[in-house]
């Protein structure tokens, strides 16, 4: 999903992950009321929109991220491109392999 754009249908997203509207919304600074109307079809603002697609669709917790790992991923990709693209396949791996175990339990 790029960049800012447009949610197909959070309500969607919302029920995959089993949350109500409470515990969805609040997580990127939106009230439940704010969040129905969103979900009934109301234009949602780009920064919430980038929001909802990295805590609810990308899975960051944003209370994790601090601007010098966003430094660290730079530096990293600009200097040892090589070393950033093994790390990147090494992470996907595992992943798939997570996914894996919980789709087979």
């Amino acid at each position: 999903m790029k960049l800012f754009e447009k949610i197909p249908n959070p309500r969607e997203i919302r029920r995959k992950l089993g949350l109500n509207q409470q515990e969805f919304w609040s997580k990127i600074g939106v009230t439940q009321s704010g969040g129905s109307r969103y979900e009934s079809g109301r234009n949602m603002p780009k920064p919430v929109r980038e929001l909802l697609r990295l805590v609810h669709i990308e899975q960051v917790d944003l209370s994790k991220v601090k601007r010098e790992d966003f430094e660290i991923i730079e530096y990293l990709k600009d200097t040892h491109p090589d070393l950033y693209k093994s790390l990147r396949k090494a992470v996907k791996a595992q992943a798939d392999m997570q996914s894996d175990a919980v789709t087979s339990a």
